[in-house]
């Protein structure tokens, strides 16, 4: 469908706009009206030069959810004056996205208008329905923008990931999110002193999003509760049983209250400041990492009771549980993971059980950090230095046409079950860091009894 769109289009449109959530209805009308996002947005940052230098190329936009990136999707279009059409990876198959890239043709034969193509939830796009947009992006008949929350070296192959620009959004930080419910609560006319606001922010774990949904049904129950007690002065004049064509107007300004938002999250709302949400997830932490089970339950049970999502708290216990217990029991891991997917499936309030068993077992498992200090050692290797080749006898043995430059005389793999102990001495790295040790056991829990097979002076792995 073209810009030129009919009256009944345009009809359609502005009745959709009017009983959108308040997500859509604030959502910025330029740029400059995005809150965050400045490594990406600033003056000389890459989307903001793409967007001035009238070169937009294809995107992948990888972030948390409600950091803004269908926004901006929707920006670059308006910016270019480009037609936005939106697919879902849910939904769409190769017939849609086929169908949409020779509708992207005809546009821009007839019209001489480009095409964004959005498609939301990328990494559910399966290997068919990936090369289906690589002839079409590679010859920018359409502008590819695709959105995702997970990793998109995991779910995306490596052609189209060549032919995108990958730009990583973050997580919106508390100022920002102020922001933001200062607009919404502009917007829905109502107002909420700083308290609230921070009970608001605290509330959404970084999403705006949900941050948003928070304000407007907080609004629309402030403003009910204000029509009710007006209606019990008798200030207002209800007439029965008629349909009302529009809200009640309520003298006044409609303040919103904790109450009012501990019922727009389900009566869940924080008893304390983000500030003091971010200092119990870290006292939680602590204590579990401290070998104090007590003290770790204490925490928990703060984080439940003021409304924190268990899924946050389930997240940093899987981390805590390789970060530092480790390789001391291994099995730590396996009980934070099946705590997090008993969250997921039981829900709360009985999932409440399931992180008091993560984190009595966390706590008092046996600690180690080896394995957070063997992945830094490995990363500050790898980070800055040149990019070094495999060596020729670990690469992949199914092409041999790459190995080209083996040197005469080379040794070829060494399989290691064909030795004895299924182990031989082996080197596994580049030449210049097979030296170098990141790995070192402690001498806690299982982790004491680990026996590694080094190669002589080399620090390897078998």
């Amino acid at each position: 469908m073209y810009r030129d769109q009919d009256l009944f289009t345009q009809s359609l449109k502005a009745r959709l706009d009017a009983q959108a959530p308040l997500a859509a209805r604030l959502r910025p009308r330029t740029l400059d009206d995005v809150v965050g996002q400045r490594h990406l947005l600033a003056p000389g940052s890459p989307l903001r030069t793409m967007v001035d230098s009238a070169q937009l190329g294809s995107i992948i936009f990888w972030g948390p959810p409600g950091s803004g990136k269908t926004t901006l999707a929707r920006l670059l279009a308006d910016c270019t004056a480009w037609e936005f059409v939106a697919l879902s990876a849910v939904s769409a198959g190769v017939k849609d996205v086929r169908s949409a890239l020779d509708e992207a043709a005809e546009r821009l034969s007839h019209n001489g208008v480009g095409t964004i193509l959005f498609v939301d939830e990328v990494h559910r796009f399966n290997k068919a329905q990936q090369d289906v947009l690589l002839p079409a992006i590679e010859d920018g008949l359409v502008a590819f923008v695709g959105a995702t929350t997970e990793n998109p070296f995991v779910g995306l192959n490596s052609p189209l990931l060549s032919r995108v620009n990958l730009l990583r959004l973050h997580p919106l930080a508390g100022d920002e999110l102020r922001e933001i419910a200062r607009r919404g609560l502009e917007f829905e006319r109502v107002t909420a002193s700083e308290e609230v606001v921070s009970k608001i922010v605290a509330s959404c774990d970084g999403d705006a999003r949900s941050l948003l949904n928070t304000v407007e049904t907080a609004a629309v129950t402030a403003r009910y509760r204000e029509e009710l007690r007006s209606d019990e002065s008798g200030s207002v004049e209800v007439p029965g049983p008629v349909e009302v064509p529009g809200p009640v107007e309520v003298p006044g300004p409609v303040e919103v209250t904790v109450e009012d938002v501990a019922m727009a999250r389900d009566a869940k709302v924080y008893h304390q400041s983000d500030d003091t949400h971010y200092d119990q997830i870290s006292a939680l932490i602590k204590s579990v990492r401290g070998s104090d089970p007590d003290a770790g339950l204490y925490w928990l049970a703060c984080m439940l009771e003021a409304g924190e999502d268990p899924r946050f708290i389930s997240r940093r216990l899987t981390i805590l549980a390789s970060e530092d217990v480790g390789m001391a029991d291994s099995f730590a891991l396996v009980v934070a993971e099946a705590g997090a997917r008993a969250v997921e499936t039981v829900g709360m309030p009985e999932a409440a059980l399931n992180l008091a068993h993560v984190v009595v077992y966390l706590a008092c498992a046996p600690k180690s950090n080896s394995v957070t200090v063997a992945i830094n050692r490995a990363f500050s290797e790898v980070k800055g230095a040149e990019s070094t080749p495999v060596p020729p006898h670990l690469r992949d043995s199914h092409n041999r046409d790459r190995d080209v430059d083996r040197l005469p005389g080379e040794r070829e793999y060494r399989y290691p079950h064909n030795y004895e102990g299924s182990w031989v001495v082996q080197q596994y790295r580049p030449r210049d860091v097979s030296s170098h040790t990141y790995y070192t056991p402690s001498k806690q829990g299982d982790e004491a009894h680990l026996t590694l097979r080094r190669q002589p002076g080399k620090g390897e792995l078998p």
